[in-house]
């Protein structure tokens, strides 16, 4: 463990050269860059940033809570996206996100146990005239049946 805190110490301070000391408008760009590295942002990581910009390290906090795009802890391999807009709801999305949650053992907002898939929900995916639409990584599935889950998701466990 002590080998990755310091391999993600050394790659935070990487980053941070790269941004002026001190300027805060380099936060957001700062938060993506670590994000990028890690595919979240680690805690260590916004207490530097919070020490690289000059800012109160709950002031780093919040703009990373704020924005969706920011994850406070590690996704999976594959994030699942189900969508809660009108026209997906009247179609049933609520029994396809418990589909797809009772398929993968967990609850919006979790990554599964082998690290595989992550489930979120979103307000709209906007593809409304396919409802209800599923979106695995950047791949869309529309008119999704809560009894297709499986065969939808078998392809992206083979990746």
């Amino acid at each position: 463990m002590t080998t990755h805190v310091c391999e993600c110490a050394s790659a935070v301070e990487r980053i941070l050269r790269t941004f002026p000391s001190g300027r805060r408008e380099a936060l957001i760009p700062l938060l993506q860059a670590v994000q990028e590295e890690f595919g979240y942002l680690p805690q260590d990581a916004l207490r530097a940033i919070a020490r690289h910009l000059h800012l109160p390290a709950a002031k780093v906090f919040g703009v990373a809570t704020f924005y969706n795009q920011f994850r406070l802890k590690p996704v999976g391999a594959h994030t699942i996206r189900v969508c809660r807009g009108t026209a997906c709801h009247v179609r049933g999305s609520k029994q396809l996100l418990d589909a797809v949650a009772d398929h993968l053992g967990v609850t919006p907002g979790e990554t599964t146990a082998d690290g595989e898939f992550t489930l979120e929900t979103v307000a709209c995916l906007g593809a409304c005239s396919i409802a209800p639409v599923v979106m695995v990584d950047e791949d869309f599935h529309g008119a999704v049946k809560t009894n297709a889950v499986a065969k939808m998701l078998e392809p992206y466990r083979e990746k």
